[in-house]
């Protein structure tokens, strides 16, 4: 099942994510996108790394930043973790957090499922905005920087919408609502808060389940929504 989960800035929405992972499976796959790329950012990542670690949750982290397509179209054929998996997840360890490309691998909780091990792990990405801005500036100096970054959401789109409707695979995906501010005055802004419209809207017309989180509180959107 493909499930997103949307909101602002300290909404709330990473914290009911990985609640709602737990209701899915007992372990999971927690695949970060953001980049250390200065002190302030990388002590906020550690945060987050020690309270996943805190929690009665078995989640193995894998930190990609750019190539979330391949990451989980690799994690979808190969769901059950093991000794037999490695291959699925050694390309995401090449670099030290902080660097522009495949991340590493860490493991919190290494301990045995408590509600039935064989059920698939569920996949967790925090967050696409993330992704989508590292993307961004990627392709900052070239001018067709919308096409470009166009082409990779197509790629993870693609591969994201084959666990639409599957029961027994699990992906739920964090992102930002970043549209209810004014107008961004710089070009690269621009393009960010139109790509990331896009985004959420076609993830969310291929998403099983939708959630909008507010105030800490959730509300699912697509079981509520107005068909014209």
């Amino acid at each position: 099942m493909l499930t997103l989960v949307t909101g602002g800035a300290r909404s709330g929405k990473s914290g009911f994510a990985e609640a709602y992972c737990s209701r899915l499976s007992d372990q999971g796959v927690y695949v970060a996108t953001a980049q250390a790329l200065d002190a302030e950012m990388q002590a906020r990542i550690e945060h987050h790394r020690q309270q996943r670690d805190s929690r009665q949750f078995a989640w193995k982290t894998l930190e990609e930043p750019l190539e979330l397509a391949g990451l989980i179209e690799g994690l979808r054929n190969k769901m059950h973790l093991g000794p037999d998996s490695a291959d699925q997840t050694d390309r995401h360890r090449a670099r030290p957090v902080g660097v522009a490309a495949a991340g590493q691998e860490r493991t919190a909780n290494r301990q045995p499922p408590v509600g039935g091990g064989d059920k698939h792990p569920v996949i967790l990405v925090d967050c696409l905005t993330l992704w989508l801005s590292n993307w961004l500036l990627q392709y900052e100096q070239d001018p067709d920087i919308e096409e470009r970054v166009s082409e990779k959401l197509d790629q993870l789109a693609v591969g994201c919408s084959k666990f639409a409707g599957d029961s027994a695979k699990h992906l739920v995906l964090v992102t930002n609502e970043v549209g209810y501010g004014l107008v961004p005055e710089y070009k690269l802004g621009r393009h960010f808060r139109d790509l990331s419209g896009v985004m959420n809207q076609r993830f969310a017309h291929a998403a099983d389940h939708v959630f909008l989180v507010t105030a800490g509180i959730p509300m699912e959107l697509k079981s509520r929504r107005y068909d014209f």
